[in-house]
């Protein structure tokens, strides 16, 4: 993730909170160091948004109380069925699409109030989903796969083939196909010049070219 959607998104993640969040979980979110995460924060507060550093049990950083944008009029019935989704979705590890999806739900959480989240909180309690995928991927490489989707970068993975042969390849994905089980990700492979398509589950390392 690029530092300047980094920032956005730890915004975002501020926002939708009511208690603090350490840097070192904010760093574990994200995927940077904890350095990272200060300067992050740094040229948060350079950009005169309150931040406020918390100490104490549920402490961390945290916007102002009185810091807020425009809300999106959700209801929370609608929140609750909205963030249940969400959750399910990000819990079937075959979705390459983890940050956006996270971004996405802060923003329902952000627009509700205290006591409308408490009311969320208790209705999804009653909501359960059961048959989640077992073909996923680590959280590491979807992230570098959403990357280079959305931005239509390409990228080098290392595929481990169905005979068990690894192998290296560059390729640039035109669609993602995500089946009961599994994903599909058809590519153009930059290196053969023909369309091929790769398991998700069997990329066992992806970077941006």
């Amino acid at each position: 993730m690029r530092r300047q959607a980094r920032l956005f998104a730890i915004t975002e993640l501020l926002r939708g909170r009511r208690s603090g969040i350490t840097a070192e979980a904010l760093a574990e979110r994200f995927g940077v160091t904890v350095r990272t995460i200060y300067r992050d924060l740094d040229m948060l507060r350079d950009a005169n948004l309150p931040l406020q550093a918390e100490r104490g049990r549920g402490g961390g950083y945290a916007l102002d109380r009185a810091y807020t944008l425009p809300p999106v009029n959700f209801t929370p019935r609608e929140a609750a069925l909205l963030l249940a989704l969400g959750r399910w979705a990000g819990e079937m590890r075959f979705l390459p699409f983890a940050e956006t999806l996270e971004g996405a739900l802060d923003k329902v959480r952000g627009a509700l109030s205290a006591s409308a989240q408490r009311e969320l909180v208790r209705q999804m309690e009653s909501l359960h989903f059961v048959g989640v995928p077992s073909h996923g991927a680590p959280l590491a490489i979807r992230r570098v796969i959403e990357q280079a989707f959305f931005e239509r970068q390409p990228l080098r993975i290392r595929y481990c083939g169905a005979d068990g042969i690894v192998t290296t390849r560059a390729v640039r994905i035109v669609s993602a196909v995500m089946e009961r089980t599994v994903t599909f990700l058809n590519c153009d492979d930059l290196d053969k010049g023909q369309r091929r398509q790769f398991r998700l589950d069997r990329i066992e390392k992806a970077e941006l070219v």
